[in-house]
């Protein structure tokens, strides 16, 4: 007797479809497992025959031939133990119901039965709708981020007692809810950090704000404790919060990678992701053996603070910028290619010299001659040229740090910031592909950011006075238009340039001494 239950896989951060065929055969005994599986899916018959004698069933003492259809693509992975024992159930007679071909089946098996988290619940619960099935079984602690997709019964169980009961009718459970709306609501001011904690520094959270405004990528150059990563760790707060279609996005990627957690739903504030200087290449980018999302897809509609860039491996920062350009990551293995979605804010910071005192206004640096140079050398060309914003961060005093001022909140600065990106959605609507000023390629640069004869000669005397180089030009513009946006003008003007200038510290040709 065949019997059919379906299963699904996750490719990057889309699921497809797979049939699992289990045939109990007469003339011989033996387990056959056939259709590319790994040894994670082939060792899955201990698990099943301890499961399911566990809950008073029997393997069958026939030969048992399970086909994983496509056939030519290789699964991986311990999530098809549950759909592999309902199969096998099915097809010695134990168990029968419509069910079993109405309902996509995941879910690893412990011994005794009781089932274990699986990854890609939310992709795989999208291609289930897609694919017109009635439901989606799977273990309890997924059930939240699968009940995301709706028109489908999200049908969440602990272990393969409950899901046999259910397949058979013996038991119902109702199909789990989730109010979307709801949760966006209770997250939009649910952060333990706000603008509003940090003294001084208004300079800095100008640039934050410009750079949130306009999808701008920022570097902060400045000395030890200036507070570079505490006003790093505050900008997502002032970005505006995801679209619906944005957090589905998110929440993908972080259900691939298996980084929800248990009894998740949907991610509803922008990722902040902050990796340590020593990651490799492959864990900021993404890949290995099985391919898996980086960093840099993980702050997919987000940040990703890179805390003392020089210190990151240069091959490691080298790797970042074709994502940067491209908004996307592309895996390119023998047997496969993967992309994964990679559009990110990139915020760093550095030290302007190893010693860390170089410009500083009290300290003296003790850096050999060439040794600033040779510093900021680290960091390629090509790389600096991604980065919209060069802000320089000086430390306060003790007069600014036990000040009682009220200083804005990350609510307040939020609405302008919002305001600014309204703005920018009415002027890229018929752009595809473009939804900040910071995504304009270099045509939509000369057709959105017309200067006057004034701000010309501005730019012009700025470029040849501080000896800026000829990549700042686009960069500026591009910045002035965000300073524009926030500021409700329609054409950008000397003022907005000049603010736009002082942000391009690094391309002057003196900075380093």
């Amino acid at each position: 007797m065949i019997a059919k239950t379906f299963g699904s896989a996750v490719h990057g951060v889309d699921a497809f479809l797979i049939s699992i065929e289990a045939s109990t055969l007469d003339g011989g005994t033996g387990f056959y497992m056939v259709g590319l599986p790994d040894n994670a899916i082939k060792e899955s018959i201990h698990r099943i025959e301890s499961a399911v004698k566990h809950d008073g069933y029997v393997i069958p003492r026939q030969k048992v031939v399970v086909n994983l259809a496509p056939a030519d693509r290789r699964k991986e992975g311990a999530a098809f133990d549950l759909p592999i024992a309902l199969g096998m159930l099915a097809s010695s007679g134990q168990i029968y119901s419509e069910r079993l071909e109405q309902y996509i089946v995941l879910g690893e098996l412990a011994l005794d039965g009781s089932l274990r988290p699986i990854k890609g619940a939310l992709p795989i619960a999208i291609e289930a709708r897609k694919q017109g099935f009635k439901g989606f079984i799977l273990p309890v602690e997924n059930a939240g981020e699968a009940a995301i997709v709706n028109n489908l019964d999200v049908i969440g169980v602990s272990s393969l007692r409950e899901a046999i009961d259910f397949v058979k009718g013996k038991s119902e459970i109702p199909p789990l809810k989730i109010d979307t709306r709801e949760i966006f609501f209770d997250s939009l001011n649910d952060y333990t950090v706000d603008f509003s904690q940090v003294q001084g520094q208004e300079n800095i959270k100008r640039a934050l704000e410009i750079a949130a405004a306009g999808g701008h990528n920022v570097i902060m150059v400045g000395p030890p404790g200036a507070g570079k990563t505490m006003l790093a760790k505050r900008l997502p707060t002032i970005l505006p919060p995801p679209t619906l279609q944005e957090a589905l996005e998110t929440t993908k990627i972080h259900s691939v990678a298996g980084r929800l957690g248990s009894d998740a739903q949907l991610m509803p504030r922008r990722p902040y992701r902050a990796p340590h200087h020593t990651i490799s290449d492959v864990a900021l980018v993404g890949g290995g053996g099985v391919p898996q999302p980086g960093e840099i897809s993980l702050a997919h509609n987000g940040v990703l603070f890179l805390d003392e860039l020089p210190e990151f491996k240069r091959t490691v920062l080298e790797v970042m910028r074709q994502p940067l350009e491209e908004r996307q990551v592309t895996i390119s293995q023998a047997k496969m290619s993967v992309d994964y979605p990679a559009n990110f804010m990139l915020i760093a910071s550095m030290n302007p010299c190893p010693c860390g005192y170089h410009n500083h206004p009290e300290k003296e640096c003790v850096c050999a001659p060439g040794t600033v140079q040779r510093y900021l050398n680290k960091i390629s060309g090509p790389l600096l040229d991604r980065i919209d914003l060069h802000v320089e961060v000086t430390p306060i005093n003790f007069d600014e740090m036990t000040a009682n001022r009220k200083t804005e909140s990350s609510e307040e600065i939020r609405e302008r910031v919002m305001q600014a990106r309204e703005i920018q959605s009415e002027r890229f609507k018929e752009v595809k592909g473009v939804y900040s000023n910071a995504m304009m390629a270099s045509q939509q640069v000369k057709e959105v950011c017309e200067i006057d004869e004034v701000g010309k000669n501005l730019l012009k005397a700025a470029m040849q006075k501080l000896g800026l180089s000829a990549r700042a030009y686009d960069r500026i513009l591009k910045v002035s238009r965000t300073i524009a946006d926030l500021a409700g003008a329609e054409r950008i003007l000397p003022e907005h340039l000049a603010e736009a200038i002082q942000y391009r510290s690094l391309d002057r040709e003196n900075w380093a001494g």
